[in-house]
């Protein structure tokens, strides 16, 4: 199991003991098909309900665990409508529409099992009545939406390559003033190049990049293997292309990553860091990575970008000179319309090509 998954799982189990039976009962349903990471969102959507069902005084049990099923029987459409206003207020404002949307369709889900598939000894369902059956939960973003945020914060052909030259080269005339960036830089730029290059010719997510071990890697076949979001099966990884620029980027940073990082032989990761007061490498972070693109993006001028971008970067490159069915095997998504997204993005690259071409014709 992935070091994600693991993390996930054991946060689940030390959350399951504190729902209700038929939570858990719904949780044990779903596990064959889902990650744990996905269970573990829809639990804590559930915790978010639960408190605020309790806070209300919708229910009698004194704690989330002692929630009786009958009580969300009762639960009328207005207390609906009343927490989908809760979760559009909280003081947080860290509910989108997205996650709205995403919260109640937790419960539906939930609902739908408890009142349409789990039956009780008598073989009648566990829920006889199911308000969240009424309840319509519209896409809150269409893939042409998505694409139209996304216009402009994209690197664009050349550009690829010239923020990966501006890490091996230019970022150090950049910060030449600061000592402290001088030297992280000369200790980490090769390890840094070769995790942009390879998202930027893969597209592989930043979560697949962190859990990428040493013998994940095929040259010959330029393959990597990684385990896919939302994949519950753990002993199988998928292989994922990666393009033949990355290649003198990794084997550069490979050459050096055992003496510069000072990996204990134990160590598989393939992206190490050596955090501070430690003395040998481990296994970089998510947040470590992130927080490295942005630190370049925004001296190369582009603030906005990130991991998830850079490989937005690549899927609209990529999607130029293939089609939709090869784009969303080699981003791992679940559904075609997700892919859709780089339809209407290579549609507006087309057309600036053409008119830059035209331009430095004229010219």
């Amino acid at each position: 199991m992935n070091l994600q998954k693991k993390k996930d799982r054991e946060d689940l189990d030390q959350r399951i003991p504190r729902m209700p039976w038929y939570v858990e009962k719904f949780v044990n349903y779903k596990l064959p098909d889902l990650s744990p990471s996905s269970l573990l969102e829809y639990v804590r959507d559930y915790e978010t309900f639960f408190s605020w069902f309790m806070a209300e005084g919708l229910t009698s049990g004194a704690t989330m665990k002692e929630i009786p099923i009958e009580d969300l029987e009762r639960l009328h459409m207005d207390s609906v409508d009343n927490y989908r206003m809760f979760l559009a207020t909280k003081r947080d404002n860290a509910n989108t529409k997205t996650t709205i949307s995403r919260k109640l369709s937790s419960l539906r889900s939930l609902f739908h099992y408890l009142s349409q598939i789990a039956e009780d000894e008598d073989f009648y369902p566990l829920l006889k009545r199911n308000v969240m059956a009424k309840v319509s939960i519209k896409r809150t973003q269409k893939p042409k939406d998505t694409a139209a945020k996304l216009e402009g914060k994209l690197l664009q052909e050349q550009e690829i390559i010239e923020f990966i030259n501006y890490i091996k080269q230019d970022y150090a005339h950049d910060v030449a003033a600061n000592k402290q960036a001088i030297y992280s830089h000369d200790l980490n730029r090769t390890r840094d190049c070769c995790i942009v290059s390879l998202i930027l010719n893969s597209g592989l997510r930043v979560s697949e990049l962190v859990n990428l071990n040493t013998d994940d890697m095929d040259f010959k076949k330029r393959l990597v293997y990684v385990y896919r979001k939302g994949k519950n099966d753990d002993t199988f990884k998928t292989p994922v292309y990666f393009r033949q620029d990355a290649v003198g980027d990794l084997e550069e940073y490979l050459k050096q990553r055992d003496s510069r990082y000072k990996s204990p032989k134990k160590e598989k990761a393939l992206f190490l860091a050596i955090a501070n007061g430690k003395k040998e490498g481990s296994r970089m972070t998510k947040r470590a990575i992130q927080e490295m693109v942005m630190k370049y993006a925004r001296r190369f001028g582009k603030p906005y970008l990130s991991v998830h971008k850079l490989r937005h970067s690549f899927a609209t490159d990529y999607y130029l000179s293939n089609d939709l069915y090869k784009t969303q095997e080699q981003l791992g998504h679940a559904s075609p319309e997700t892919t859709q997204i780089y339809a209407h993005l290579t549609d507006k690259t087309m057309a600036e090509a053409i008119d830059r071409r035209k331009e430095e014709s004229i010219s």
